[in-house]
């Protein structure tokens, strides 16, 4: 049985889907149990909804390339990390997952903290996620 929204706000690493655990090893800068949870042929995308950020690079067909994304997203994005203020994760049948992720960082492009909701769309096979769109709808 998944956990109650409540729950997977309070601690996403308890969350059922492997999603959750992607999001709660970024959060704690855990790169390898990231990885562990990625597989190997991996469609990764992140878009800004009405912004003008470049985002091109942010794209990954393979965990190598997942892994040049991440390092530029630390030096370029979250110097200082993030914070996981709400996420909340929605079965869509099939192995589709919708999650909803709220989130506090320091945001290295515009120099101050900030909050951002996004939405997140990944799909996996057994433990490891193949999919993963994420839409930066705010930066607050």
């Amino acid at each position: 049985m998944p956990p109650t929204p409540a729950t997977l706000a309070a601690n996403p690493a308890t969350g059922t889907y492997p999603i959750d655990h992607v999001l709660a090893a970024f959060a704690q800068g855990d790169v390898p149990a990231l990885l562990g949870r990625v597989a190997d042929d991996l469609d990764f995308r992140i878009d800004h909804y009405r912004d003008d950020a470049d985002t091109r690079w942010q794209v990954a067909t393979s965990k190598e390339e997942l892994v040049t994304v991440l390092q530029r997203l630390a030096t370029e994005v979250f110097p200082r990390g993030t914070q996981i203020l709400h996420t909340q994760s929605q079965p869509l049948g099939n192995d589709w997952v919708l999650t909803q992720f709220q989130q506090r960082f320091f945001y290295a492009v515009q120099q101050r903290e900030v909050e951002s909701l996004t939405w997140i769309v990944s799909h996996s096979q057994g433990d490891q996620i193949d999919y993963f769109r994420e839409t930066v709808t705010t930066i607050t």
